[in-house]
């Protein structure tokens, strides 16, 4: 029988498929199967397209994908779509020999988004809001004609936490990337299985494998951007305490409305003692005309939103 190599453990998954599995892999494999079964995001018979972009991300997760759609045993249907949105420099060749070799169906579909973008926003500010509106509409639109009712994305446990951070220091609200999402039309459900994984062990994995990485020319020509500064931001924080990044995510599953200010959520205004009448109430606020003028704040960003990152 052929050994493994050094330092990789030798797994049998179901159907006798035999892998050769760094720890990396078997940990990839663990909290994406996790986060799956948490928030119920595939089941059986569902027909999966992964938005394939050519990162480091999206590699990795539909290598995941793939290797649990075979443990179990085919029970769901697993597509992989990229969009070549016509930048400079853009080289598929090698993205499609790899995925004839692993043999997963695939579409490369050429839509000049570059264009519009680069000729609609002004030199100087960001791309991301109308380049992920124009993506994610021609995403949508394949997944309603071929019939895919989960779109799978690469985001993982630090684009939530920075999303979350950037929404609250730029956007004044607080919000972040759920793991399971209901489209506007209510046709497709778009889910994020590496919600609990490290974008640490994605760098090691995709060293491990060797993907032909497509770097994106249109965000990369961009580094001066609000999500740069608050991921150093995030990162020097875990210097001194690593547990940093983990109890941030852990915040955005522990929401305490009656600890915020958010009056949708909690109902202040009706909280009472037992001996409080509710009758005694003094009505404080002013007329328009009566408010004080307040300076105005302009607010400079980057992609901030989930949109943004979508």
């Amino acid at each position: 029988m052929k050994k493994a190599p050094a330092g990789v453990a030798k797994v049998l998954p179901f159907n006798f498929l035999k892998l050769y599995m760094t720890p990396t892999t078997k940990k990839l494999l663990h909290y994406t199967g996790k986060a799956i079964s948490d928030f119920a995001m595939i089941e059986k018979g569902d027909r999966v397209m992964l938005c394939l972009s050519g990162g480091k991300d999206s590699y990795s997760l539909l290598t995941i994908l793939n290797l649990l759609r075979k443990r179990s045993g085919n029970k769901f249907e697993l597509f992989a779509f990229t969009l070549d949105q016509a930048q400079p420099g853009w080289d598929d060749s090698a993205m499609r020999a790899w995925m004839a070799e692993q043999k997963i169906p695939h579409e490369i579909l050429r839509e000049d988004t570059y264009s519009i973008v680069k000729e609609k926003i002004p030199e100087g500010k960001t791309y991301c809001s109308l380049c992920s509106r124009l993506r994610r509409g021609i995403i949508y639109r394949y997944a309603e004609t071929h019939g895919f009712n989960k779109i799978a994305l690469g985001h993982h446990r630090d684009d939530l936490i920075r999303t979350l951070l950037m929404s609250i220091l730029y956007g004044g609200r607080m919000s972040a990337m759920p793991p399971k999402l209901l489209s506007d039309n209510k046709k497709h459900i778009v889910v994020r299985p590496f919600v609990y994984v490290q974008e640490k062990d994605i760098i090691k994995f995709a060293q491990e494998q060797q993907f032909p990485i497509i770097p994106c020319s249109l965000c990369g020509s961009q580094e001066n951007l609000a999500r740069v500064r608050v991921r150093k931001l995030i990162d020097d924080l875990a210097k001194e305490n690593p547990k940093i990044p983990s109890n941030m995510l852990h915040a955005l599953t522990n929401i305490q409305p009656s600890q915020l200010m958010d009056k949708s959520l909690w109902d202040f205004k009706g909280l009472r003692t037992n001996a409080e009448d509710f009758s005694n109430s003094i009505d404080f606020e002013l007329e328009p005309e009566e408010l004080p003028d307040m300076p105005a704040i302009a607010i400079k960003s980057g992609c901030h939103s989930e949109a943004d990152l979508f």
